[in-house]
């Protein structure tokens, strides 16, 4: 079932209504039943495997918590199991024929014959999420850091919790599974503020990913049949496409949770005004790059250990997170870029410092910030061709569009806008995303000065209710209604 559909508009406040109705000791059924009702409504044969993590987790918590925190070594065995599940499902559903396929290459590559089976399987919904949101699980109470969690209800309704089920945040333990024991009245403020974030959220999904997606999709699908500038225009444009189209997601889930009385983490904190690309990581999908920094980067020995090794734990992060987004060449290639930005940026600091304190940057400290924000922005753009991009060959066609505007300034200027792809969508749905990119990125800035929520909530009835029913006619006015799925599905 998708956000944006209307059978989401009938199926939230019937389960919100029978949330608050029924006894708090019966709750976790109607939020269970409602999950899996939530997940089955795309096919009913996933939530098998939903079942089958969630059941091997659980046993494998409850068996850790036999032991005590000294005896790691009988714990051990358990935690396996259940990496060895989470994985080896991963492994199968997502990897299995990437993996397959690219060793048969290599095999005709070097005329060696080559007999595994290529398996037609369907790519569960949201498995990424729901199988690293379980592995946190099992670690933490591994480490102690947790206590696994005795009733079967519950815990399966931390794993299949439908705001968050199928695209994050991926939450932890620590956070969600104790909240489920909470009883939650119905607050009319938190209410209406978790109703206000998940309108902000079909804001940016429906006006501006939407919106933003007829174009780049008529670009990156068709790759010659446009110019370098298209090309640069249509990756700037995917890059506010996949950031609205994935906090989106993160918005609705999170008021979504928040109208029961559950609070998720923060998954983005404006990550485009990010100065560096550590600082980028920090605000961008923030559920998942905390996990990879704590299940995979601290376990490798993260900054504790000579530069080399420092460099090699950071790069092997970013591939993993680049094959974590899909079992394709192009996203590894894409976290492989993100691993070297990282590298190069601490390498390079003390030269870049000198090099900014010569050019006069360091004595006007808002043209320095913007320098380093437009930088990174631009970093970041370069590594979206390839995650965008569907195939390594559209990829370097696209980078090689893109640079050719460098060589060929002209294109700016002799640009056809009669036959460009932004006037072909109609001047309506350019000016509409441009304006709205204009409107969340003054929130943003507002934002760093004070809760946007806040603001209104100060504001006179009559300017709440007025921000209220305009933000809802430009969503009816302006947005998308295809019921496009969001991108981080496929993941």
């Amino acid at each position: 079932m998708l956000f944006n559909s209307t059978e989401f508009f009938i199926f939230f406040p019937v389960v919100v209504t029978l949330y608050f109705l029924m006894p708090f000791n019966r709750r976790w059924i109607v939020l269970l039943l409602a999950s899996y009702y939530f997940y089955m409504s795309w096919k009913p044969a996933y939530a098998l495997i939903l079942v089958a993590s969630t059941l091997i987790d659980y046993t494998c918590g409850l068996m850790m918590g036999r032991y005590a925190d000294e005896e790691k070594d009988k714990r051990r065995p358990w935690l396996y199991l259940s990496l060895l599940a989470n994985l080896g499902t991963l492994l199968l559903f997502k990897y299995y024929n990437f993996f397959n396929e690219s060793a048969r290459d290599i095999a005709l590559t070097l005329n060696v014959p080559y007999a595994m089976p290529a398996f037609e399987l369907l790519l569960p919904m949201g498995i990424s999420f729901y199988t690293f949101q379980t592995m946190s699980y099992s670690i933490d109470v591994y480490n102690g850091r947790v206590k696994p969690e005795k009733h079967l209800g519950i815990f399966a309704l931390f794993v299949s919790f439908f705001p968050q089920l199928v695209a994050g945040p991926i939450e932890r333990a620590g956070n969600l599974l104790g909240q489920l024991h909470v009883r939650h009245e119905f607050k009319y403020e938190r209410v209406v503020a978790g109703l206000r974030r998940m309108a902000w959220g079909f804001f940016k999904k429906l006006v501006i990913a939407d919106n933003l997606a007829l174009m780049v999709n008529a670009v990156y699908n068709n790759p010659a049949d446009y110019d370098g500038i298209s090309h640069i225009i249509a990756t700037i444009f995917f890059a506010f496409q996949i950031y609205c189209d994935f906090s989106g997601y993160s918005d609705i889930a999170i008021g979504a949770a928040q109208v029961m009385g559950f609070y998720l983490m923060e998954n983005f904190r404006s990550p485009y005004f990010a100065k560096t690309i550590p600082e980028f990581w920090g605000r961008w999908h923030i559920s998942l790059s905390t996990w990879f920094r704590d299940y995979l980067y601290i376990p490798l020995g993260g900054n504790r250990v000579v530069k080399w090794r420092w460099y090699y734990n950071l790069f092997i992060v970013f591939l993993v997170s680049g094959l974590w987004h899909g079992a394709s060449w192009t996203f590894v290639i894409w976290g492989a870029l993100h691993g070297i930005y990282q590298i190069f940026g601490m390498a390079t600091r003390p030269q870049r410092n000198a090099l900014a304190q010569k050019a006069g940057l360091t004595q006007h400290p808002q043209l320095y910030k913007w320098v380093q924000v437009f930088t990174v922005f631009a970093l970041v753009c370069f590594s979206w061709i390839f995650f965008r991009a569907n195939s390594i060959s559209d990829a370097f066609y696209v980078v090689g569009q893109c640079f050719s505007v460098l060589t060929n300034p002209g294109q700016v200027f002799a640009l056809n806008w009669s036959h460009d792809v932004f006037m072909e969508q109609g001047v309506k749905i350019f000016l509409t995303s441009v304006i709205a990119i204009a409107i969340m990125e003054t929130v943003h800035l507002i934002q760093r000065n004070g809760s946007v929520s806040q603001l209104i909530m100060r504001r006179p009835a009559f300017v709440r209710w007025g921000v209220y029913y305009l933000a809802i006619i430009a969503v009816l006015l302006f947005g998308q209604f295809g019921n496009q799925e969001f991108i981080y599905f496929q993941f």
